[in-house]
């Protein structure tokens, strides 16, 4: 929950009264309308991550982004990070220019992080399975958990959850719901949103039909191998490797870069406290938590994106030494092969 704005609250109350006599009961006071409420919304540009509007324009062919005529220019900051982001994710090469990546990328109606951990799914015979995640990452939380039935709702949402993965366990709950021919009573039962599942059964649909047209293989591992799970991670850590937190020796998290001091969210299912996790939200209360978390490997970290995991860019710390320690690791291993 947010505050509106002062503009929004008196559009909202124009609204009752339109077709019939009505009145509108605002759950403020007087006194927090005037001081707690901005005068008008900001523009929903300022409010959203530029990633996507530049991937957007790029494939248009207006280059010159600080100099286009913006109606509200976001800060250059939010552009400059977001063109950081798409290079690290190769849409962008180091001239600014679209790759073959990015023109796929933009092809796709999701988040850029999510546009590529698709694309990155066939190399790991998962894009089944990160199908079914991303579609559910795109729609409202496919768990309920009412106040007055928490405990049974915590109960039921144990018989899906995996210990190193939110989003594995988001995985098993559509799944579980695929197997039971989608059954409302079954939904209802187990807490399980099922107006969300429909949802994402639908945008699953749609980007079936966008990966066919882009020739990505749908592929799997089979269920009952220790690869099963494995694969999905390891193309989670593809996609998310600019959202990774490390695990200090005061038992907080540190993110990576941004060295912003992090905890797991209380609705996450990861068991213990996993040595690097990445995470696909970051949420600000009166404590800063990762939300939506998989545990990951610092091997696997460095082996998918070692332009962005480059010494050179990291001050001394904890994070830094524990790099350090695994390209050693790495390097001792690939000695001893020769």
């Amino acid at each position: 929950m947010s505050p509106i704005s002062q503009a929004s609250a008196k559009q909202r109350s124009g609204r009752a009264g339109r077709t019939k006599p009505g009145k509108c009961y605002r759950l403020y006071t007087e006194l927090s309308f005037k001081t707690d409420l901005q005068q008008t919304t900001y523009p929903e540009i300022l409010r959203s991550k530029m990633e996507s509007v530049v991937l957007t324009l790029k494939k248009l062919g207006i280059d010159d982004l600080v100099h286009f005529d913006f109606l509200d220019p976001p800060a250059p900051e939010t552009l400059m990070r977001a063109l950081e982001l798409l290079n690290y994710h190769g849409a962008l090469d180091d001239e600014g220019d679209m790759t073959d990546v990015g023109y796929k990328m933009a092809e796709m109606p999701l988040d850029p992080q999510l546009a590529k951990l698709l694309l990155v799914s066939p190399d790991y015979n998962c894009s089944d399975e990160v199908l079914s995640i991303i579609a559910c990452l795109s729609v409202p939380s496919i768990f309920m958990r009412p106040k007055e039935a928490a405990k049974q709702a915590d109960e039921c949402k144990a018989q899906f959850a995996n210990g190193e993965s939110d989003h594995i366990t988001i995985l098993n709950g559509y799944n579980a719901y695929l197997q039971v021919g989608k059954n409302k009573d079954w939904c209802w039962d187990n807490f399980l949103n099922e107006r969300s599942l429909q949802s994402a059964d639908s945008v699953r649909k749609q980007l079936v039909g966008i990966m066919t047209k882009l020739d990505l293989p749908l592929n799997s591992n089979d269920k009952k191998t220790a690869t099963y799970n494995t694969a999905v991670k390891q193309s989670l850590t593809a996609s998310n490797f600019m959202q990774v937190a490390y695990l200090l020796r005061n038992g907080t998290y540190l993110t990576v870069k941004d060295n912003q001091s992090v905890m797991m969210h209380p609705s996450t299912d990861v068991e213990g406290k996993p040595q690097w996790v990445l995470y696909e939200e970051f949420v600000l209360t009166n404590k800063n938590y990762i939300r939506t978390v998989t545990a990951t490997n610092v091997e696997w970290l460095i082996a998918v994106a070692p332009h962005y995991f480059d010494l050179s860019n990291f001050p001394g710390g904890e994070t830094k030494d524990e790099l350090e320690l695994a390209y050693r690791r790495m390097a001792n291993k690939s000695g001893s092969k020769k």
